[in-house]
């Protein structure tokens, strides 16, 4: 009868969080309106519902990369309400001049990821359960790098079978990538990933341009080694263990910043 009871919990506890959820929304529903970090993953999907459903104020943005999955962009198009901002610079073009970034350098975060937002209130998605480094983050946190600018993560507290439960209850529509059976969605050959050969493959194009524009990277740093590295970034092992192969600048000095 307790496993019963425990399996009953578990796919009621979405249900459960929502009010709780609604709630967090609305408390700390600003005047001028929520920034909504929206990603066009599960997780932005999950807050942009909720957000709907709490009938705060709220402007969603998405931050263009250069390098998205096709089928991700297209899927942000189909959100009403969804504003886009483009980089100042390229992906490709940021590659050439800093080489490659890598899982515990992701210098392309901080450039084309993380924007400041003075004196606003920043919804996201994070959630404890997706790592150990997020476990320790709070529901409201002063951003790092912009003191005025706060965030807040009204999903925090939640698993990923709540998320999902939620969207398919509320009958909310996900990028089609996930139906291919992939758990996370990013960038082309993200190294967080570490699926980097198999995103090689899905989208040859954009890999081609990724390996191009480290190729020049090469040429210009007089790296000989270059084949061997590019095969460690497709496999997420560049960079690991904190020393830089042959001690060459492969990465730019911003360390990872703030996750949103």
């Amino acid at each position: 009868m307790g496993d019963q009871l425990d399996l009953l919990d578990e796919r009621t506890r979405w249900e459960r969080l929502v009010p709780v959820t609604l709630d967090r929304l609305r408390t700390f529903e600003p005047e001028d309106g929520y920034v909504l970090a929206y990603s066009g993953g599960k997780d932005s999907d999950c807050i942009l519902a909720l957000a709907k459903e709490a009938g705060v104020k709220f402007e969603a943005v998405h931050h263009l990369t250069t390098i998205d999955p096709p089928e991700l962009v297209r899927h942000v198009v189909s959100r009403e309400g969804v504003t886009f901002t483009k980089p100042k610079e390229s992906m490709v073009s940021m590659i050439r001049r800093k080489g490659l970034p890598s899982a515990v350098r992701r210098w392309c975060c901080a450039s084309l990821k993380e924007h400041k937002y003075p004196g606003r209130i920043v919804l996201t998605g994070v959630r404890w359960s997706e790592s150990a480094r997020r476990s320790t983050r709070r529901m409201v946190e002063v951003s790092q790098k912009c003191r005025t600018q706060r965030y807040l993560h009204p999903i925090l507290d939640w698993k990923n079978a709540d998320v999902w439960g939620y969207l398919n209850g509320r009958g909310v529509e996900t990028c089609c990538l996930y139906r291919e059976g992939r758990s996370r969605i990013g960038c082309v050959c993200c190294p967080l990933g570490r699926d980097g050969v198999d995103s090689a493959k899905r989208w040859p194009a954009i890999a081609r341009k990724l390996k191009k524009a480290f190729d020049v990277f090469c040429e210009t740093k007089h790296i000989e080694d270059g084949e061997r590295l590019w095969g460690r970034f497709l496999t997420g092992d560049l960079g690991r263990g904190g020393r830089h192969p042959q001690g060459c600048p492969l990465f730019s000095d911003i360390r990872d910043g703030e996750e949103g």
